[in-house]
C-alpha cells in the first residue's frame, strides 16, 4: 500500500494529473474538491480529520492525494512519496487563464499570489518533495514519471523506480 501526494503551486497541473489517475483506476483524489477550506488566515488548509480518514481508510489500497495546502506537512510521514508537481511560470500564467474546471487565477489578485507561492512556498516543497516533475509535457507522460517514481509504472512501461531528485 502506497500514500502518494501530489503537490505543487495552482496551475501546475495536479487536477488534470489525479484525473487521469483515477481514469486508470487508481484511488486519486483531489483535495480541493471537499477535503480543503479557507483557513482563518486566508490560506488553504486541509480538514485534517477528514484527511485522517482518508488516510487510514483501506490500508491495502494504493493512494494518490492531489494537493496544496498550508498544513499537509503534518500529514507527511503517512505518506509513502511526495511528488512536486512543477511548471514554467509562464506556462502555469496560461493555464491559470485558460481553465475552466476552477476560478482560481482568474483576478490579477490571484495570479500575483500564485507568483508569490512560486518565490515564497515552491522552494519550501522542493525540499520536501522526493522526486519534482516538470508539467510542460503531455498528461500522460507526467502520469507514467508518477507511477515510475511511486513504483507503480504501468504495464505499458513497465521499468525500474525513478529515484533520482527531478524524475527524467
Amino acid at each position: 500500500m502506497r500514500r502518494v501526494l501530489l503537490t505543487g503551486m495552482s496551475g501546475t497541473g495536479k487536477s488534470t494529473v489525479i484525473d487521469e489517475l483515477a481514469a486508470r483506476g487508481f484511488l486519486a483524489i483531489d483535495a480541493d474538491e471537499g477535503w480543503s477550506e479557507s483557513g482563518p488566515e486566508g490560506d488553504w488548509v486541509w480538514i485534517e480529520d477528514r484527511i485522517q480518514r482518508l488516510l487510514s481508510d483501506k490500508p491495502s489500497d494504493d493512494l494518490f492525494l492531489s494537493g496544496c495546502a498550508s498544513n499537509q506537512g503534518k500529514f507527511y510521514p503517512q505518506f509513502s512519496h511526495i511528488i512536486l508537481l512543477s511548471a514554467p511560470v509562464d506556462l502555469i500564467m496560461q493555464r491559470l487563464a485558460d481553465r475552466r474546471n476552477n476560478t482560481f487565477g482568474k483576478l490579477p489578485e490571484e495570479r500575483m499570489r500564485v507568483l508569490s507561492d512560486i518565490s515564497a512556498v515552491e522552494p519550501l516543497l522542493r525540499k520536501t518533495s522526493g522526486c519534482e516533475i516538470d508539467t510542460s509535457v503531455p498528461v500522460h507522460e507526467v502520469v507514467e514519471k508518477v507511477l515510475q517514481f511511486a513504483g507503480l509504472a504501468s504495464p505499458s512501461t513497465a521499468s525500474a523506480p525513478c529515484t533520482a531528485a527531478v524524475c527524467a
